[in-house]
């Protein structure tokens, strides 16, 4: 992680304290942590949770960045790609602090859609993370990881090209069926688009196996 980097998240973490701690007073005593399919709030918890679903995971986000070089084991670096590693783990940490925003904006202002705004930031993460896909070498912390692409490299190469694809039309349909009004569709095509790579990686293992290409 680059010094303006760490410098950009410990400012918005410092920033996501302040704010929770200026909004409490003003808060229910029961906020909105979780929405249906119907985004319709089905989860609610302590207001004292906000410290954890803002500042504490977004602090949580910024150590693993740090610590996922060092943790990851022989043949499976983060080295070998850090570049990207540092754009997925900030892609992460913008949308978790886009999401606490809005749980806390939804806690003061009762006819907020926090359901919507939510899945319509998923669904843009969704794309920009497909766009990053690609560019994800094997490890053990993100991206699709199976037996079959944790076995091989080709398959692994393979499956992040066409994750690429899939998580980027899911979330640009997905995001589409959201705007429109249609969560359950945006919801699905978001979990298709997630799902199918999986399955891919297993079809083009055993296609290999059978060409004695493994």
């Amino acid at each position: 992680m680059t010094r303006k980097v760490l410098l950009f998240e410990i400012l918005l973490i410092a920033t996501a304290c302040v704010a929770t701690m200026i909004a409490y007073p003003h808060l229910p005593v029961q906020v909105a942590t979780h929405w249906n399919i119907h985004l319709q709030p089905d989860g609610h918890g302590p207001k004292w949770v906000l410290f954890f679903f803002g500042p504490g995971l977004l602090a949580g986000i910024t150590l693993f960045t740090c610590l996922g070089p060092w943790l990851s084991p022989k043949h499976f670096e983060v080295d070998s790609f850090r570049g990207t590693w540092r754009q997925v783990m900030l892609l992460l940490f913008c949308m978790m602090s886009y999401v606490y925003a809005t749980m806390l904006w939804a806690g003061l202002r009762d006819k907020v859609d926090a359901g919507r705004l939510i899945l319509g930031g998923v669904c843009l993460m969704m794309v920009l993370m497909g766009n990053l896909m690609g560019k994800v070498r094997k490890n053990f912390f993100i991206g699709v990881r199976t037996p079959w692409t944790l076995a091989s490299d080709r398959v692994w190469n393979a499956t992040h090209r066409f994750a690429a694809r899939t998580w980027m039309a899911g979330g640009m349909l997905g995001l589409l069926f959201a705007t429109i009004g249609h969560p359950a569709l945006a919801i699905s095509v978001l979990l298709a688009g997630c799902s199918v790579p999986y399955a891919y990686s297993l079809v083009f293992y055993k296609q290999l196996e059978r060409r004695g290409e493994m």
